[in-house]
């Protein structure tokens, strides 16, 4: 399997996981925010410092996005483009968003693709700061209780990147919800894989999984190969089922690469690895 060499000391843990409860949310976005302020304003009306938001069917204007791109040192394995502006308003057709904390303030992180007013289909990596809502829109979201998302800086990688701690976080803390699981995972290791063995650690083997990360090079499962060793990718749709004595991963993605092209497809399991970090949250399937 591809593996990339970072810049500082590999970490003995690839993955951190931990256990919390997960709470199916319906958020209303006000227009003239910035999606940053919007997404992170809401989840925290409903009780929420760290979730998961999929922000399918919102319209953005200014949109501004970077996309992967080689280095200009060797600081990094790699690093964004210059920032993408177009013009009009942006109607995003699929994208997740990791929230959490930054620097001490709220934070999202958002991988998506959308379409923009001259018809051209683009994908990348959201500005939050930059990028505002030019209407209002209504998402969903899951806000978690137990655990959070907190940027660190990261010797391995170079970069700050969020990171899955326990936290006394939620203020339905203990009050129902879903059996869930916040993970990020490191660089190198196949995702499939590194879900399904977070799964059976912590007996979620029939779990939705949502998330955003990024993978060097891609294989999908109808033999296309994406030869970018950067990639920024949303899960379109993800699961871990149970299957006789085993969990099996399956995760259907959308990345963009490094020269701009949109890929779609699912992943074959064994063959994906993670390029900086992968950030998930798996959720405990409702009828399981």
């Amino acid at each position: 399997m591809r593996r990339l060499r970072h810049p500082g000391p590999e970490a003995a843990e690839r993955a951190a996981v931990v256990a919390c409860r997960a709470f199916p949310l319906s958020l209303d976005l006000g227009a003239g925010e910035s999606v940053n302020a919007a997404l992170t304003g809401a989840l925290a009306r409903a009780g929420f410092a760290s979730g998961f938001a999929r922000l399918d069917g919102l319209a953005l204007s200014p949109l501004r996005y970077v996309i992967p791109a080689p280095s200009p040192d060797d600081a990094h394995v790699a690093w964004y483009s210059a920032t993408h502006a177009p013009d009009g308003v942006a109607i995003v057709e699929k994208a997740g968003a990791i929230v959490g904390i930054r620097d001490g303030e709220p934070f999202i992180h958002c991988h998506g693709v959308w379409r923009q007013e001259d018809g051209a289909r683009r994908a990348g990596h959201l500005l939050p700061h930059e990028t505002a809502m030019v209407r209002g829109g209504r998402v969903a979201a899951w806000g978690i209780a137990g655990a959070g998302f907190v940027a660190r800086d990261d010797a391995e990688t170079n970069f700050k990147l969020f990171a899955a701690e326990p936290a006394d976080t939620g203020t339905l803390q203990g009050e129902g919800g879903l059996p869930a699981l916040a993970c990020t995972v490191r660089p190198n290791g196949d995702i499939a894989q590194a879900l399904e063995a977070a799964c059976r650690a912590n007996g979620l083997e029939d779990a939705d999984i949502f998330g955003i990360g990024s993978l060097a090079g891609v294989d999908f499962t109808d033999g296309r190969h994406v030869v970018s060793y950067a990639t920024e990718v949303t899960v379109d749709a993800g699961q871990v089922r149970r299957e006789g004595e085993t969990a099996a991963c399956a995760l259907d993605v959308a990345l963009v690469d490094m020269d701009g092209a949109v890929h779609e497809g699912r992943l074959v399991r064994g063959r994906n690895p993670v390029c900086v970090t992968f950030e998930v949250l798996a959720v405990a399937r409702r009828d399981s």
